[in-house]
């Protein structure tokens, strides 16, 4: 094996040695160039290539194109050549060195048969593989594809430039690879360093707090082994002091009755057995029994905190996949309104990925006024979710870009209609009236029909012209059954029903088919008693409000349990008998609690915002992209519209016990469950 000096690829040596190996022509053109010169610029004679052996008259000059030296006789037999008169002579100087770089042509330019000697090789034989001189390609074969080299030349150095322009394309592609799996390797080295910080943080913390555990311990141990000691050394003291009273009325009495005369002993006699009696009789009213027991036990199972050390912490070796990430907003936007997209980082696999830390952006891009850019304002939420925040300036289509880490998520980009802002001064008069037996809650799907939960026991799926075209459940318990369907929440094909007096929460297809259900009636958690109000946030969860334990439950889209906000108690945050429920343009979600008369707003973790309005036994609310509120009074038998800081703005009257509210995710539409006067109400809102 060698190394070929000029591709540097290895190379076998064939048989038959380095000789049979390609030889690079440039190369022995130069070194043959290189030979010439040096003759024609030594002081010494030259011999005549053309003259037999033995002539003894010099060279004079040098054939170009013979890459012959010829003496004056040669040189003029050369000149009378038909065939030769033409080529290039230079003399044997140092400006005739200096020529034959420009003027000297390899031989292998010129043909190799007979008579063609002085003929160059301008042709070339495409069926063959062959030069040719012009001689040669009037006898040759004429089925042979035969072309000049100067076309072909033209043909291969266009090839080879394209082929040249294509490996510098894939050069800056590798180059920008290298660039960035040395960025990824130092990114690799940084995530080692967080992570062994991370740990070795973690570690500190659990030996700090096992040191405290300790200290805490061997405080109780020391004073509870200071109490008992303490207590029994009282009581020894107790005793001995009896003890020491007992000897000394009992050496009092034997000295008496030793040394003392009858008078005596009468006159003391009395004396020292009342008091002896005295000191017996305390000593028979205690207990003589330690009052402390000695052992002092100490449970310290390691067992199971060394298996649960065992498993703590966990290295994962995974990244995001933008392919596979998802996102949700909604298909229309407001002008001067902020849009909000959430995304949610999945793994290539399809997981959720738990972490944050990955460049998240969007922009939204409007088709007309000159491709004007609006960029988003990222949230990132630690969890491997983000908020894209976005404030369109024009009205008309859009599209809307998300990237993760500089490549596209799917689905993207995505038309966005971006609308002028909504006007809901105007709403006065329903535009459509749909009659419904009892209507309590109402829900809109993307396509626009019209779900509608009624107290028959079932729900009522109208079109958008208001005509029934299906009705979903009937009365009782089983699957697909229903008992006071209070709330409905309505997501794709995928329909939630508060199943109020059957406390629980049934999953449907937006067809009727049952899915799934959870809960029964209780106080515990994924337990309810009378759920009404059931919503869906961006990333599934759902949010239930749990009437008569006056709370609200929050669980993923199976029914696990994720999350009590307990609105019991005083203060601000509480609340009773919550009712309807919505989620603001942040996923801020706002609590319409009939016995608050007034709204209570939380964070998606549970913590108290805000409060505002004072509805009259609120039980219906829903929020456009604009963070307006719209809230059905049930008592107050009206409409009441807030803007987005909790001013009331607009009131629509003349309802009968209005229950669910719901908004067309359309064009923004409002449907009423007027309740007592038993219909739907729809009112078209003005731009």
């Amino acid at each position: 094996m060698f190394q070929c000096p000029i591709c540097e690829q290895n190379t076998s040596i064939p048989v038959g040695g380095a000789s049979v190996l390609p030889q690079n022509l440039h190369l022995g053109f130069e070194v043959e160039v290189a030979g010439y010169m040096s003759k024609m610029t030594s002081n010494s004679d030259v011999a005549c290539d053309q003259c037999a052996e033995g002539s003894s008259d010099p060279a004079v000059v040098f054939c170009c194109a013979c890459h012959h030296f010829l003496c004056a006789f040669c040189l003029e037999y050369h000149k009378r050549n038909r065939m030769r008169s033409k080529h290039k002579i230079v003399g044997l100087d140092q400006e005739g060195a200096r020529q034959l770089h420009t003027t000297m042509k390899p031989r292998d330019h010129y043909c190799s048969q007979p008579n063609h000697e002085d003929n160059e090789l301008n042709f070339f034989c495409e069926t063959c593989s062959l030069l040719l001189c012009l001689d040669c390609t009037r006898s040759f074969n004429k089925c042979h594809t035969v072309k000049e080299i100067s076309t072909l030349a033209k043909t291969h150095q266009m090839e080879m430039t394209r082929a040249l322009e294509e490996a510098k394309a894939v050069v800056t592609k590798l180059t920008g690879a290298i660039i960035e799996n040395n960025r990824m390797i130092e990114q690799v080295e940084i995530s080692n360093r967080n992570a062994f910080l991370a740990i070795n943080q973690a570690f500190e913390i659990l030996q700090q707090t096992l040191e405290e555990r300790k200290m805490t311990l061997v405080s109780e141990l020391e004073a509870i082994s200071l109490s008992k000691t303490t207590a029994l050394t009282l009581q020894k003291e107790q005793f001995e002091k009896m003890v020491g009273d007992i000897g000394h009325y009992t050496d009092m009495a034997s000295q008496i009755l030793q040394t003392h005369t009858d008078h005596e002993i009468v006159a003391l006699g009395g004396l020292i057995p009342t008091e002896l009696q005295a000191t017996l009789k305390r000593v028979q009213t205690i207990s003589l029994t330690p009052n402390q027991h000695s052992n002092i036990s100490v449970s310290v199972k390691t067992d199971d905190l060394i298996r649960q050390l065992t498993k703590f912490g966990n290295i994962f070796d995974f990244y995001p996949s933008p392919s596979a990430c998802t996102w949700m907003s909604t298909s229309v936007a407001r002008v001067e309104t902020r849009y909000h997209v959430k995304v949610q980082s999945k793994t290539s696999k399809g997981e959720e990925y738990p972490h944050g830390g990955v460049e998240v952006k969007g922009e939204m891009r409007s088709k007309t006024h000159n491709g004007a850019v609006v960029y988003g304002e990222v949230e990132d939420h630690r969890d491997g979710t983000y908020t894209i925040t976005l404030t369109p300036q024009t009205a008309g289509p859009h599209q809307l870009l998300i990237t993760m880490d500089g490549e596209h998520l799917q689905n993207c980009p995505n038309d966005l209609d971006v609308r002028h802002k909504h006007n809901y001064h105007t709403l006065c008069n329903a535009q459509q009236v749909i009659q419904c037996n009892t209507p309590i809650c109402v829900a809109i799907h993307d396509n626009g029909d019209i779900y509608v939960g009624s107290y028959d026991d079932c729900i009522y799926v109208f079109d958008q012209t208001g005509q029934l075209k299906n009705t979903i459940g009937s009365s009782g318990m089983g699957d697909g059954q229903f008992s006071y369907p209070c709330g409905i929440s309505i997501k794709g094909a995928v329909l939630y029903v508060a199943d109020s007096g059957n406390h629980r929460v049934q999953k449907l297809t937006s067809s009727g088919k049952f899915l799934h259900k959870f809960g029964n009636k209780g106080s515990g958690q994924e337990q309810f008693n009378w759920p009404v109000g059931v919503i869906i946030d961006s990333f599934n969860k759902l949010i239930v409000s749990d009437h008569y334990n006056h709370r609200i439950q929050m669980f993923n889209e199976n029914g696990g349990w994720l999350l009590t906000i307990d609105g019991k108690g005083s203060g601000n945050h509480s609340f009773q008998y919550p009712s309807g429920l919505a989620l603001d343009p942040q996923g801020i979600i706002n609590v319409a609690a009939e016995g608050s008369n007034t709204i209570k707003v939380f964070t998606k973790e549970g913590v108290y915002v805000r409060m505002y309005g004072d509805p009259k036994c609120s039980r219906g609310i829903a929020i456009d992209g604009e963070g307006y509120s719209l809230v059905s009074e049930y008592s107050g038998h009206c409409l009441s519209i807030y803007d987005p800081e909790g001013n009331k703005i607009h009131t629509v009257g003349n309802l009968n016990c209005p229950w669910g509210t719901a908004l067309d995710p359309r064009d923004g539409s409002v449907f009423i469950a007027d309740y007592g006067a038993n219909t739907v109400l729809k009112y078209c809102v003005h731009i």
